[in-house]
């Protein structure tokens, strides 16, 4: 009898014990769905950036190229969020790819995100050949940022300058029929 008295405490203990740490462990994973870029970044090479460039569903892509050392692409980026936020659920998707060098990652880039609370896909490229890529996404760019692409489909627009919000979403409205 007193064996198992030792075993019944002995086994109420393992079970407080694991539910501590279910329950810490349900804590710490639903902090990080809310912050995904704290820890994790997409990172891609151009050829897996492609599949952002040239998806045929029929929704509406409005794709910035920025870096956190631009500032005209910093001083737009809330124009950016604002659209996505306006536009979520009606077939329009956001996605920032962000142009920072691979060791500002965690330096810059991601503690920008968080200071930010950017909502849009944040995506980075790390491809050093831009001298191949670039004339991939439109030929007539010069590599210059802030620079964006507008696309349903086929039918594409491309952008190399800043915007306002106004001028955003009068780009984004030739698209909307």
């Amino acid at each position: 009898m007193h064996i198992n008295l030792i075993i019944f405490r002995d086994m109420k203990f393992k079970i407080l014990f694991i539910a501590f740490f279910l329950i810490v462990g349900c804590k710490n994973a639903s902090k990080n769905e809310t912050n995904a870029y704290e820890n994790d970044l997409e990172i891609y090479n151009f050829d897996g950036i492609e599949k952002f460039l040239e998806t045929k569903d029929g929704n509406i892509y409005v794709v910035n190229f920025w870096a956190t050392w631009c500032a005209p692409c910093v001083k737009e980026l809330p124009y950016f969020e604002k659209l996505y936020e306006n536009y979520k659920g009606k077939q329009v998707e956001v996605i920032l790819i962000s142009l920072d060098f691979p060791h500002m990652y965690d330096s810059k880039l991601k503690p920008f995100i968080k200071e930010n609370k950017l909502k849009a896909k944040v995506i980075a490229l790390d491809d050093p050949d831009m001298n191949t890529w670039i004339p991939k996404v439109n030929t007539t760019w010069s590599g210059s940022i802030p620079a964006t692409l507008i696309y349903k489909n086929d039918k594409k627009r491309f952008f190399e300058q800043s915007f306002t919000y106004s001028e955003l979403e009068t780009a984004l409205t030739q698209f909307l029929n």
